[in-house]
């Protein structure tokens, strides 16, 4: 009986949502037909839709409100969650280039890669998305992540190792195979492992060739979405594969990891919610992620390895979480703020992402044709099943990890942020967040090393 009542409840809300979009919708078309004061062009007089503020706000709003929809769509236990945000999103951001530039109230919604829309969702909404995201999870995994990392730390390097190696093997495999070149297939690769980091480090090392800085673009955005969707699936289906007792595969994931309880009350804090210590923490991982290191004989000019937002961010809000204070500071961050935080940056990050995503695959499909969009997304599923079934096995049978911790460092392994927030809710517990960010820094490290490594192939 509750089973169908939340059933029941669910259509409802769809079917206001649903009402709600389409009363707005024949409401904004009236009023620009029928205003008598309106004139020949009297729909930009009623509604400044031109406005970058009003088309972003539109567009966040209605992609995170639908992507939830989507997301909480259950078929025999599966479904996107939160991910359904990013396929949304990269539907909405297809869709607004169809719009033309000359569509009247709303030719604000025309996009390419070239709007202020898509480049504020891309460089400022992804970004304080993805550090709300990997700051809530360092603090919530800080207090078992030295413990835990101390007596797994050979094991999630190896782990790391094994997936970047199994998804480059891959990689070279298919620049042996095709034609498309080395810079294509680097640009797939960090699409299938959702590696902007390893994206960022394949565009830098061609230097000023344009059009080869296209194909890595066009790579990395056809392997992009099922390499986000492919991770997010496989955390799921592989504890129902295996038939996994959950509750046991919790304990088993928090024996050892038991944290004494902190007394806080001893230490200042100035508001409840701890969005001191956590602006401290971020403005540390934002500095310690710019630090840029030279790989290379070449300084500067040659391969360079950081951090980056992700990194510097993730590893500074696990130390700040793990002491829980600084001097008579209490650096204690509020359970229920970090939980919705983590919510918020991740349904943020995937929106960005998505909508900017769907823009540059139709930019760039347009601009190369279908086989190779064919090809590259055959590939780029490959080089995310692979290195997933890869590091599963290694895990369960070489590394005996128990299936929480495995699949939590599969998704460290795969740098999928996105899988990380399905498997919470999967696990129904946060310690896996402590797999994924032991597993993290290494794989980010390899990735961008390999993704400059194809390139070499040139």
């Amino acid at each position: 009986m509750e089973k169908e009542t939340k059933k029941s409840l669910k259509w409802l809300w769809i079917t206001i949502a649903l009402v709600a979009v389409a009363g707005v919708a024949v409401w904004c078309i009236l009023s620009a037909v029928y205003n008598p004061k309106a004139g020949k062009d009297g729909a930009a007089n009623i509604f400044n839709t031109q406005t970058t503020t009003f088309v972003m706000f539109t567009i966040a709003f209605v992609v995170i409100g639908l992507g939830y929809l989507l997301g909480a769509i259950d078929i025999k236990g599966v479904s996107l969650g939160t991910a359904g945000v990013f396929l949304v999103a990269i539907l909405v951001g297809f869709l607004c280039t169809l719009i033309p530039e000359d569509a009247g109230i709303f030719s604000g919604f025309h996009l390419t890669e070239s709007s202020a829309v898509v480049k504020n969702l891309k460089s400022t909404v992804q970004n304080i998305g993805l550090i709300l995201f990997v700051g809530s999870v360092g603090f919530i995994a800080g207090p078992n992540f030295f413990k835990n990392l101390a007596k797994n730390f050979k094991t999630y390097i190896l782990m790391g190792i094994v997936i970047i190696l199994l998804g480059t093997l891959v990689a070279v495999l298919c620049v042996l195979l095709t034609d498309y070149g080395p810079a294509y297939w680097s640009g797939v690769l960090s699409g299938a492992l959702t590696s902007t980091p390893g994206f960022s480090a394949a565009i830098d090392a061609v230097g000023n060739n344009e059009a080869v800085k296209s194909l890595i673009t066009l790579g990395h955005a056809i392997a992009y979405p099922f390499g986000v969707v492919g991770v997010v699936l496989f955390v799921q289906l592989m504890p129902k594969f295996v038939k996994a007792d959950m509750a046991k595969e919790r304990d088993y994931l928090r024996i050892g990891a038991a944290e004494e309880a902190r007394d806080y009350s001893k230490y200042f804090k100035c508001e409840e919610f701890g969005f001191l210590p956590f602006a401290l923490a971020v403005i540390a991982g934002l500095v310690l992620g710019s630090i840029t290191i030279p790989l290379t004989g070449k300084g500067y000019d040659g391969a360079t390895f950081s951090l980056g937002t992700t990194g510097g961010v993730l590893i500074m809000c696990l130390v700040f979480g793990h002491f829980g204070h600084l001097g008579k500071l209490s650096l204690e961050v509020n359970e229920k703020t970090l939980k919705v935080m983590r919510e918020l940056g991740l349904a943020l990050f995937l929106l960005g992402a998505g909508v900017d995503g769907g823009v540059s695959l139709v930019a760039q499909v347009k601009a190369n044709g279908g086989a190779i969009v064919a090809w590259g997304f055959i590939g780029g599923a490959v080089m995310t099943v692979v290195p997933m079934i890869g590091g599963y096995y290694l895990g369960k049978y070489l590394l005996k990890l128990p299936l929480l911790n495995n699949l939590g460092s599969i998704t460290g392994g795969m740098t999928s942020t996105p899988a990380l927030g399905t498997l919470i809710a999967t696990a129904e517990t946060d310690d896996v967040a402590s797999a994924y960010a032991s597993t993290y820094p290494i794989a980010l490290i390899l990735i961008v090393l390999a993704s400059q490594l194809l390139i070499t192939l040139m």
